[in-house]
């Protein structure tokens, strides 16, 4: 309701805005036209009116992006809501359970591993947003050190696939070729997180069957790049850039009962960003998959060589 209205708000500051710049237009034209033999007045016309058309239209503008940022963070405080609220309210469900009456050994560690992973799912939201809220602020940078990426993404592959109960060929990697050392210099840690986050999201947006490829690759001798394709359900052309900004979230997606906060792919872009390195998606529409692909400096050696694999 509330995003309903606030959809027929933006409607009606810009309609507003576009009637009033019209406006503003057709008087000045019109003074222009009465006054067109007076040229210091007519010039002068033409400034004031094109001060007042710019500022009508710079504020409509203004408008409409507060309104859209507003709609963003409301959908990412009922989403971090959610995420929060679902796993307390079911370990406390599983605490009044154990609390209240007695059960069988067999059950009681079903029930210990189930609320395990409802607190990994609140401590992952947590880390989620605060991470988010470290990567948008400027701070000194960690000290950076060589990171064997290949490795790094294997890891990364391996706690996905037991993390989400994964058969191997449900997820699968797929190193560099040629036996080619893919090292890069950066935050091991935040370069974890950002490979997590791609991973995490292609499994999200999968459905039920699980079909991805994850694909370390040297295009040249400067770049590393992760390939992460799924064959889920895919990312319209239009929303293709917008997927990596803070708090969005596709709209009209074909799984509804896909819960987020809008993060996951806003933290990747800035960790990729920050290595000096990029993000992007592609997608051939809705139902079609998508291939995040994430590119890296390459680290070269002190002679100005790649570094290689040691035979």
């Amino acid at each position: 309701m509330r995003i309903t209205s606030r959809r027929k708000a933006t409607i009606t500051f810009l309609v507003l805005g576009v009637s009033l710049a019209g406006a503003a237009v057709a008087v000045g034209m019109g003074w222009i036209i009465l006054n067109w033999r007076l040229d210091v007045k007519v010039f002068l016309g033409i400034l004031f009116f094109g001060a007042i058309t710019t500022g009508l239209v710079l504020n409509t503008i203004f408008l409409v992006r507060e309104i859209r940022r507003n709609e963003q963070h409301d959908s990412f405080i009922n989403a971090v809501t959610h995420e929060l609220k679902t796993p307390i309210t079911s370990i406390r469900l599983y605490l009044q359970t154990l609390q209240r009456r007695e059960v069988d050994d067999s059950q009681r560690r079903e029930f210990y591993r189930l609320m395990l992973d409802d607190t990994d799912r609140l401590l992952g939201t947590v880390e989620q947003v605060l991470k988010a809220g470290m990567l948008g602020h400027k701070h000194t940078a960690r000290r950076r050190v060589p990171v064997d990426f290949e490795s790094l993404v294997r890891e990364c592959v391996g706690i996905a696939r037991n993390g989400h109960h994964l058969q191997v060929e449900a997820l699968r990697f797929e190193p560099a070729v040629n036996g080619t050392q893919a090292t890069v210099d950066g935050d091991p840690e935040e370069l974890r997180t950002a490979v997590s986050n791609v991973l995490d999201n292609a499994i999200k947006y999968s459905g039920e069957k699980v079909d991805i490829s994850v694909r370390v690759e040297i295009p040249d001798e400067k770049r590393i790049a992760l390939k992460v394709q799924d064959h889920g359900v895919g990312i319209p052309t239009q929303e293709l850039k917008r997927v990596f900004k803070r708090f969005y979230r596709v709209p009209n997606r074909t799984l509804t009962h896909v819960k987020g906060t809008g993060l996951g792919l806003f933290i990747v872009r800035a960790i990729a960003k920050k290595h000096g390195g990029r993000v992007f998606a592609q997608s051939e529409g809705e139902g079609h998959g998508t291939t995040v692909i994430m590119e890296l400096p390459r680290s070269v050696a002190p002679g100005g060589v790649a570094q290689e694999k040691l035979a």
